[in-house]
C-alpha cells in the first residue's frame, strides 16, 4: 500500500438526495484519482475517500463549489480515518441511522433535457407524461420516508424494465438513482374517465382531453401535488360554468399556458417576473393584464392582474401543446376544502363539478398546492408557499430547541425547527372543516417522520377557538407556549432576515387575537424574539356581527361612520347609505351602540374594508380580502395630498380613525373620484406610519423597522412605506422567504416559543 495514501470521511448535509449528488461525487472522485465509496444516510451523504492528501483537499473543495443543479450544500464535515485499501470508487447502498435527517428537495419542473426527449419522436420516452431525471420531477409529494430511495416513495409499485434499470444503475447516466425513473413500458400511465367511472377509449387520453376542453368541458386533471380543475380560458361559458359548479363566485382563477410568447398575448411582465415564470419552482405569478385580451372576463373579474404559470410536468406540456392560448387550472376542490389527491376520492368529491377525469396511477403521498408569488417593492413576495419551495428550510441565525408550531386558523401552515433549520410546511388552508383539519394532522405526522424531528416544545396561537390551538392543548407530555398573533408576525420576518431584536414592528392584518381579548390588526410593536410592547394601535371600534362584518364590509363602513359622526351620520347624503335598507342600518347601529355581538377591533384590514364600502366598491365580499384588494386595484397612480391623521399620547398611543373617515366622506360628497380617494388613503397610511416610526426612534433609538401581516400583500402600501422609511434612514425588513400573511405565522410562533418557553409549562 502507498505509504503516502491517506483516508478521510466526509459528510455532507443539505439537499443532497434525489438530486444526482452521488453520481456527482462518483465522477468527482474519478477526476481526482480517489478510491472509496459514497452512500445516502438519514443525515445526508457519507463519503469515504483514499488517495493523496492534496487530491482529497481538492476533492473536498469541489463538493461545495459546483454541486448538481438541484442540490443545496448546507454543511461539509471532514475527519481523518485509517486507510482501508479501497481498489475503486463505488456507490453503495443507503445507510439508515438515527442522526439528523437530510434535507429533501422540493418538487420541481421538468428540465430542458427531459423536455427535449418528450417531444423527440426518436426517443423511447416520446410523449411519455412521466419523463424525469435526477435534475427534475417529483420529490416531496412522493416521499414516504428517508433515506430517499425508491422503496420509500410511491414509485415502489413500479418495477423498472431492463432499460430503465440500466439507466438507474449507471453512475454516468443522467437518470442514475433518479427514484421516479420510468418509461412507457414500466411506469405510471394516464387514463381518462367520465364522471360515472367509465373509461374513455382512445389511443391518447391527453389528446382526447384537449378535444373535450375545446368543447367547453370541465376536466379534473391529476398533477404533481393534487388535482386541478381545467377549462379553456377563452371559453366564457365554460369559465362561468366552472365558477358556478365550484361555488367560487369571484375569486380569480389561475392560468397555465405553454410558453412566454403566449403569456405576452394577454399579460405584461418585466425581466424579474419572467425569471419567476421560468424558474424551476414554476409558481403562479401575478401579472398585469394586457387590454384588450382574449381571456374570458370571468377568469379574474374586477382585477388588474392574472395569476399565470408555465407548465411544470410533462403531462402539462403535452396538454398545452394542443394549441390553447391558456387553460384555467384551479385547485381540484370545492371551495375551502383541501385539493383532491386520490383518484377515487377525486371522482367522489368532484363529480358534481368535472365532466371528465384525467388521472394517473402514481400515488401522491402529500398534497401540495401551486405556490403564488408577486413582485413588489423590488423583491419576490410569496403569497402562498407550497409546491416548488417546500420543504426547503429557512436558515436561522442560531440553533434553537426542536419546536412544532401549529400556525393560524386561516392560511394555515405548520413549522418544525431542527437546529438552525426551520421547515415551514406547504399551504394547508383554512381550518374551518374536518377535511382541512385532517390534512393539518397528516402534515404534522408526515413532516415529523421524513424530517426526523421530535419536538420538545409546542407553539400555538393565543386564540382559544382556533382548531390548531385546540389540537395543541390536547397534546400531552410536551412543553407548550401560547404566542400572540402579531408578535409572531413580526418575529417571522425577523427570523427569515436573520436579525435579533429589539425592532419596531408594524403588524397589519384583518384579525388576530390580542393579549386583552380584543381583535387586533393595526399594531405598532417594539419587539424582540421573547417579548413585545404595544407602542401604538388604531383606536378600537365595534365590529357589528363579528365575522359577518368581514363578509359584509358595509357593516364596518357604518361602524367607522358612527365613530366619526355619531347619530349625525344618518343625515349624510352619501350614496353608500342610500344603497342599504334603512331597517338594516337601524339594526346595525343598535348593535354598535349597545355592543351586541360587536367585538372591538383595531384592525387595519377592517379599515380598508370600511373605506372600500364607503367609496361604493363593495358591500359584500366573495372571498377574504376582496374589498381591500379592489381598493388597491383602483387606486390612482399618485395622490396629490394625504388626509389629516394623528395619534394620541399614551402607552400605547392610539390612532383615531375619525379624521381619515371624515376626510374620505368630504371627498365623496364633493364628487372626488374613488381612484383618487384610494390613492390619498394609501398615502395617508404611508405618512402616518413613517411619522410614527420616526417618533418611536426618538424615544427608543431603534432604527430597524419590520413589516409583516396580510395587509402588506398590498403592493401600493408596501412599496410606499418601504421607500418612505428608507428615505428617513430606517433599515426596513420585509418578507421574501415566507408569506407576509398568516402562511408565515408558524415560523414566528416557533422562534418565540423556542426562546421563551420553560419546562415548568409542561401540561
Amino acid at each position: 500500500m502507498n505509504k503516502h495514501r491517506v483516508a478521510g470521511r466526509i459528510e455532507v448535509n443539505g439537499i443532497v438526495q434525489g438530486v444526482g449528488f452521488r453520481p456527482f461525487i462518483y465522477n468527482l472522485a474519478l477526476r481526482h484519482g480517489l478510491k472509496g465509496e459514497v452512500s445516502n444516510t438519514s443525515a445526508g451523504v457519507a463519503i469515504v475517500v483514499e488517495g493523496s492528501a492534496g487530491h482529497i483537499d481538492a476533492f473536498a473543495a469541489d463538493i461545495s463549489a459546483a454541486p448538481p443543479p438541484l442540490a443545496h450544500v448546507v454543511e461539509v464535515s471532514r475527519q481523518s480515518i485509517p486507510v482501508n485499501g479501497y481498489t475503486a470508487f463505488r456507490i453503495v447502498q443507503s445507510k439508515a441511522d438515527t442522526a439528523m435527517a437530510t434535507l429533501i428537495s422540493p418538487d420541481v419542473s421538468v428540465c430542458e433535457d427531459c423536455r427535449r426527449e418528450l417531444f423527440d419522436p426518436n426517443d423511447r420516452r416520446y410523449r411519455y407524461p412521466f419523463i424525469n431525471c435526477t435534475n427534475c420531477g417529483p420529490r416531496y409529494t412522493i416521499i414516504d420516508d428517508i433515506p430517499y430511495d425508491r422503496p420509500k416513495t410511491s414509485m415502489k409499485h413500479f418495477e423498472m424494465c431492463p432499460q430503465c434499470q440500466q439507466e438507474y444503475d449507471d453512475p454516468l447516466n443522467r437518470r442514475f438513482h433518479a427514484q421516479p425513473n420510468a418509461c412507457p413500458v414500466c411506469g405510471p400511465h394516464v387514463s381518462l374517465f367520465d364522471r360515472d367511472r367509465n373509461r374513455v377509449d382512445g389511443a391518447d387520453p391527453i389528446r382526447e382531453t384537449a378535444r373535450l376542453l375545446r368543447q367547453g368541458r370541465i376536466i379534473a386533471i391529476k398533477g404533481l401535488g393534487g388535482f386541478h380543475l381545467a377549462v379553456d380560458a377563452v371559453n366564457t361559458a365554460a369559465v362561468r360554468r366552472l365558477r358556478s359548479k365550484k361555488q367560487r363566485e369571484e375569486k380569480p382563477f389561475a392560468l397555465m399556458t405553454a410558453d412566454i410568447a403566449r403569456i405576452r398575448q394577454f399579460a405584461r411582465f418585466d425581466a424579474a417576473e419572467q425569471r419567476l415564470l421560468t424558474s424551476i419552482q414554476r409558481p403562479i405569478v401575478l401579472l398585469r393584464k394586457r387590454e384588450p385580451n382574449s381571456i374570458a372576463v370571468d377568469v379574474a373579474p374586477r382585477n388588474r392582474y392574472f395569476g399565470v404559470m408555465l407548465p411544470y410536468t410533462p403531462l402539462h406540456y403535452l396538454l398545452l401543446d394542443q394549441g390553447f392560448t391558456a387553460l384555467v387550472m384551479t385547485s381540484g376542490n370545492l371551495s375551502e376544502e383541501p385539493i383532491a389527491i386520490d383518484n377515487e376520492d377525486a371522482i367522489r368529491r368532484l363529480s358534481s363539478i368535472a365532466d371528465y377525469f384525467l388521472v394517473h396511477n402514481r400515488d401522491i403521498y402529500l398534497r401540495s398546492d401551486d405556490s403564488i408569488v408577486r413582485c413588489a417593492a423590488g423583491e419576490t413576495r410569496l403569497i402562498r408557499r407550497s409546491r416548488g419551495f417546500v420543504p426547503v428550510p429557512v436558515f436561522l441565525r442560531q440553533k434553537v430547541p426542536a419546536v412544532l408550531a401549529c400556525g393560524a386558523e386561516l392560511k394555515n401552515t405548520i413549522c418544525l425547527i431542527r437546529g438552525n433549520q426551520a421547515f415551514v410546511s406547504q399551504h394547508i388552508g383554512d381550518l374551518e372543516n374536518t377535511a382541512t383539519e385532517d390534512f393539518f394532522r397528516l402534515t404534522i405526522r408526515h413532516m415529523q417522520r421524513i424530517l426526523k424531528i421530535e419536538p420538545e416544545i409546542l407553539a400555538y396561537d393565543l386564540h382559544p377557538d382556533y382548531l390548531s390551538t385546540r389540537w395543541a392543548l390536547e397534546q400531552e407530555g410536551v412543553q407548550k407556549a401560547a404566542v400572540q398573533h402579531h408578535h409572531a408576525h413580526v418575529v417571522s420576518a425577523m427570523a427569515e432576515n436573520r436579525i435579533d431584536g429589539p425592532v419596531i414592528g408594524l403588524a397589519f392584518d384583518g384579525t388576530g387575537y390580542g393579549s386583552d381579548g380584543a381583535i387586533w390588526g393595526g399594531e405598532v410593536l417594539v419587539a424582540d424574539e421573547q417579548k413585545f410592547d404595544r407602542a401604538a394601535h388604531f383606536a378600537y371600534l365595534p365590529m357589528p356581527g363579528s365575522t359577518a362584518a368581514i363578509k359584509q364590509p358595509w357593516r364596518m363602513g357604518l361602524s367607522y361612520l358612527y365613530a366619526a359622526y355619531g347619530d349625525a351620520l344618518e343625515d349624510l347624503p352619501l350614496p353608500f347609505l342610500r344603497g342599504i335598507d334603512g331597517a338594516r342600518v337601524t339594526i346595525i347601529l343598535e348593535m354598535i351602540k349597545k355592543r351586541i355581538n360587536a367585538p372591538l377591533t383595531s384592525s387595519l384590514g377592517r379599515l380598508f374594508d370600511g373605506v372600500a364600502a364607503l367609496a361604493g366598491l363593495r358591500n359584500e365580499v366573495a372571498f377574504e380580502g376582496q374589498a381591500a384588494m379592489e381598493l388597491e386595484m383602483m387606486a390612482a397612480s399618485s395622490a396629490d395630498y394625504s388626509y389629516d391623521c394623528h395619534w394620541t399620547s399614551g402607552a400605547p398611543a392610539q390612532i383615531p380613525t375619525a379624521p381619515i373617515i371624515r376626510a374620505v366622506v368630504e371627498d365623496l360628497l364633493q364628487g372626488t373620484a374613488p381612484a383618487l380617494i384610494s390613492a390619498r388613503f394609501h398615502l395617508t397610511l404611508v405618512r402616518l406610519f413613517t411619522d410614527l416610526c420616526d417618533h418611536l426612534r426618538r424615544d427608543t433609538g431603534l432604527t430597524r423597522v419590520v413589516l409583516s401581516g396580510g395587509v402588506f400583500q398590498n403592493a401600493t402600501l408596501l412599496g410606499g412605506l418601504v421607500r418612505a422609511l428608507e428615505d428617513k434612514k430606517f433599515k426596513v425588513y420585509t418578507h421574501t422567504q415566507v408569506p407576509t400573511n398568516d402562511g408565515g405565522l408558524s415560523l414566528g410562533q416557533a422562534i418565540i416559543a423556542a426562546t421563551t418557553a420553560t419546562r415548568s409549562q409542561i401540561a
